[in-house]
């Protein structure tokens, strides 16, 4: 498996590459289809006097949906240990779902009558949550040493992917995020799921109504 190393802000050293190649190691063997592992470690220094902290960033890359882990530490080899366990975790987890798969077929089906999910542990989210998302209620929480500010500081566009609530479930599992955003196509309607408590997961989407007759002629 190839393996890229990069440093934002921080050198990488040869001592730090050989123990990269050896914890990757590791992860050949839970994920054989896995074809590059981009490895990026950022040095974080701040203004207010808090210790500067390392962020190791995992990507695996292969035939499959793209795996992401990472995690902060002061020291750069533990948090590529934690990153390397917590990228682990995700793949142990994906393998045994599989298995499961073949030995207990699933699948989630829409019931069109109640708008009820069956097959899959997943609940429609609350008319609380909805009015949150709606009106823009949904509280966000600043870094330490950053004033809030309404401004979008970072922004990621993806292409949009077709695919099953059961199957956005995993693949938000597989990158280690507490929300996934994908095209349901049994409804064609743009949704996110995302994480509730233990393994407990919630589902919002959104719908489109038609304008008014009266309004297209005008």
């Amino acid at each position: 498996m190839e393996t890229s190393i990069v440093g934002v802000g921080v050198s990488i050293s040869d001592r730090f590459r050989t123990v990269v190649e050896e914890k990757v190691g590791r992860l050949q063997q839970l994920a054989a289809k896995a074809q590059r592992i981009d490895v990026k470690v950022t040095h974080r220094a701040y203004r207010n006097g808090r210790v500067p902290d390392e962020t190791v960033e995992l990507t695996l890359v292969g035939k499959g949906p793209v795996v992401r882990a990472e995690a902060v530490d002061g020291d750069k080899f533990v948090a590529l240990d934690l990153a390397i366990d917590k990228l682990a975790e995700q793949l142990r987890r994906a393998k045994e779902k599989r298995i499961d798969g073949r030995q207990h077929p699933r699948g989630a089906h829409f019931e069109k009558g109640s708008g009820s999910l069956t097959g899959i542990d997943v609940q429609p989210a609350s008319a609380d949550v909805l009015k949150a998302v709606a009106t823009g209620a949904v509280p966000v929480q600043a870094e330490e040493d950053e004033v809030y500010s309404p401004v979008v500081i970072r922004t990621k566009n993806f292409d949009a992917e077709w695919m099953t609530v059961e199957e956005a479930v995993d693949r938000m599992e597989l990158v280690g995020h507490d929300f996934f955003l994908f095209v349901d196509a049994s409804t064609d309607h743009p949704s996110v799921v995302y994480r509730r408590k233990g393994w407990d997961y919630g589902v919002i989407s959104l719908t489109t109504q038609a304008a008014p007759e009266e309004e297209l002629a005008s």
